[in-house]
């Protein structure tokens, strides 16, 4: 029979090891061993829409079909026709596609929650949504929700119990979950949309980058710790940019691209990957993932034709013919009057699949699928770390 004395010491001894367990994993990162997955309980997403899962539809009406044909046969908050990058990235990582922070109807935040919003930037709109086509929902104003879902789940979950339990994420997931960031496209084509110079465009980028550093350490200091942070795309291959500004089509490249829209989203993209090198200096503690989705979006387009798509300016669900099939007042899913009628007209093309545009703002699932299964393991990321490494960083 054991001793009182070598009973206490066997329990010393046991809650010794359970503490260097629970501080390895704390050092590893989000349950982690060194190098191995990272298993993210959650995920939290900033953005625009191009990682939209319902944000601006719950605020200002929904996405209306043929949004959402191809995956969810029906509009489920995205602007597109199936699922949308931060899907996969949700799916990869064995995650719920996340639910709209302002979707009040259905919506589960267990492994996460989405701020983002068709049309947000990262800087302020100066004009209402109905005049300028951008959302009030900028990045500010998405970490203002973030805070708020933060201590109101937080307190829901302790104080009421329950149900609540399995709608919402557990105190330790906000600083093991994975910080997703794609937003920037906005800021710049609004800023060419009111006619401004691109001396003028790119005057703003030193701002943007302070605005984008503020945010992300604000949710440094509420626990987050792992950052995945995607660059702007080749802005100068969408189609509604081009037709906003058609001064600014040409010079072409060989694919039809805007040089000059390009040559923006490039140097907003240089800034921001010393932006996140210099947040990884100024928080070794944290892991932080700069992704090149513009590498891996202009060689889709550029590509297309031998990657098994075709013409990759041309606009899916759109309306008006013409080299893109896109009509800046008719969008996807947008209807005129006929004869007295109101008649659908922005219609899916037969065969979403083939196409890169979707509506001639964002992409097609297939399109999305393209690009995540280039970014998933790492070969476009700052540190080259695969999405199920993204805990690590480059100090250890």
């Amino acid at each position: 029979m054991a001793t009182a004395a070598t009973a206490t010491a066997g329990t010393r001894a046991a809650a010794l090891l359970l503490l260097s367990l629970t501080l390895a994993l704390r050092a590893s990162g989000a349950g982690a061993g060194a190098g191995g997955d990272c298993h993210f309980p959650a995920v939290f997403n900033f953005g625009d829409s191009n990682s939209d899962t319902g944000g601006l539809s719950s605020l200002f009406g929904a996405a209306p079909p043929p949004n959402g044909r191809t995956f969810f046969g029906m509009p489920a908050g995205r602007y597109c026709d199936g699922r949308l990058v931060i899907d996969f990235i949700a799916e990869s990582l064995g995650l719920t596609h996340l639910s709209a922070y302002l979707n009040s109807i259905g919506s589960n935040f267990t492994q996460g929650a989405n701020f983002a919003t068709a049309g947000s930037s990262i800087r302020r709109q100066n004009a209402s949504l109905f005049l300028s086509g951008f959302s009030p929902i900028s990045l500010d104003v998405q970490f203002w929700e973030f805070e708020q879902f933060i201590n109101r789940s937080q307190l829901v979950y302790n104080n009421k119990g329950g149900i609540y339990r399995e709608i919402l994420p557990r105190a330790e997931y906000f600083s093991q979950a994975l910080y997703t960031f794609d937003i920037g496209q906005n800021d710049i084509t609004s800023s060419y949309f009111v006619n401004n110079s691109t001396e003028e465009v790119e005057a703003i980028i030193p701002d943007l980058m302070e605005r984008l550093t503020s945010i992300i350490q604000s949710v440094y200091s509420r626990g987050g710790r792992y950052f995945w942070i995607h660059n702007t795309g080749p802005l100068g291959c969408l189609p509604y940019a081009l037709l906003h500004r058609p001064d600014l089509a040409t010079p072409a490249d060989g694919t039809g691209c805007s040089v000059t829209y390009n040559k923006v989203a490039q140097l907003f993209n240089q800034r921001l990957k010393e932006t996140v090198a210099s947040l990884q200096k100024t928080h070794p503690d944290a892991a932080f993932t700069y992704v090149d989705v513009y590498t891996s979006k202009y060689k889709l387009i550029s590509q297309a034709k031998k990657l098994g798509f075709d013409d990759p300016l041309l606009t899916c669900c759109g309306h008006g013919g013409g080299r893109y099939n896109l009509d800046l007042s008719i969008g996807c899913g947008g209807k005129k009057q006929v004869n007295g009628t109101s008649v659908v007209v922005g219609k899916s093309c037969e065969d979403p699949s083939k196409r890169v545009s979707w509506d001639g703002v964002h992409f097609t699932e297939a399109a999305n699928k393209f690009v995540f299964d280039q970014i998933v393991a790492g070969a476009f990321s700052d540190p080259p770390v695969a999405l199920r490494q993204a805990c690590h960083s480059r100090g250890q």
